[in-house]
């Protein structure tokens, strides 16, 4: 039975399966395609950018804790600024993280609660953590599925889709984890540097052993 099974609960059975790979690997991609196939996803991103919207407790602590320059004229957060000060700064990142990341937790557990009483739910969570080696916990999921592409690729990716220089792409690459470390803690390896027709054959050898699991 899997870990984060209830079954004293009428509520469906859950298997909770992580998915990470470095910026620029297309794991938005991948997430995609274990949508289509009945994954219910968890976006620790998308939720990082709610957190981050006005009104927000998240956004208020942020703002104590680093200035009120980081707030526009209409009290939104200026997200590359913020970013400048964290990816220069190891400890200023940390301390982000602190406020952040638990908030992410509690908040992605209240999807859980919502995923499992939701009608013709698969029963398979998916939580889409850029970050998972570097600041979260891989041994908390039945599974990681992690998503590699080559590096050239991502480069390209990220100068030509997000309008990075050559440099700062191949910086923020540096930045995070490397593969090594990423595929270390994985139980499936998703290479993700050829066609969409062999990332989804893949995707779906791995749903099957998700399912089966």
């Amino acid at each position: 039975m899997s870990k984060h099974s209830s079954p004293a609960s009428s509520a469906k059975p859950v298997r909770r399966y992580a998915l990470t790979g470095g910026i620029g690997s297309g794991k938005s991609t991948v997430a995609a395609l274990f949508v289509e196939r009945g994954a219910f996803l968890i976006d620790a991103d998308a939720i990082s950018r709610s957190l981050m919207e006005p009104g927000e407790a998240v956004l208020a602590r942020t703002v104590a804790e680093f200035g009120e320059h980081l707030l526009d004229e209409d009290g939104r957060l200026n997200r590359p600024a913020l970013a400048q000060i964290v990816f220069n700064d190891e400890q200023a990142r940390l301390r982000l993280n602190a406020i952040v990341h638990p908030a992410i937790r509690e908040r992605a557990a209240q999807l859980v609660e919502q995923a499992q009483s939701a009608p013709g739910f698969s029963g398979i969570i998916l939580e889409d953590i850029p970050l998972l080696v570097e600041s979260g916990d891989p041994s908390a999921f039945d599974g990681v599925a992690v998503v590699r592409t080559p590096l050239e690729t991502r480069l390209q990716r990220l100068v030509s889709s997000r309008g990075m220089s050559k440099e700062d792409a191949r910086a923020r690459i540096a930045a995070q984890a490397t593969d090594e470390q990423r595929e270390a803690v994985a139980a499936w390896v998703i290479d993700n540097g050829g066609s969409l027709d062999e990332t989804a054959e893949q995707v779906r050898t791995v749903w099957e052993q998700m399912i089966a699991a």
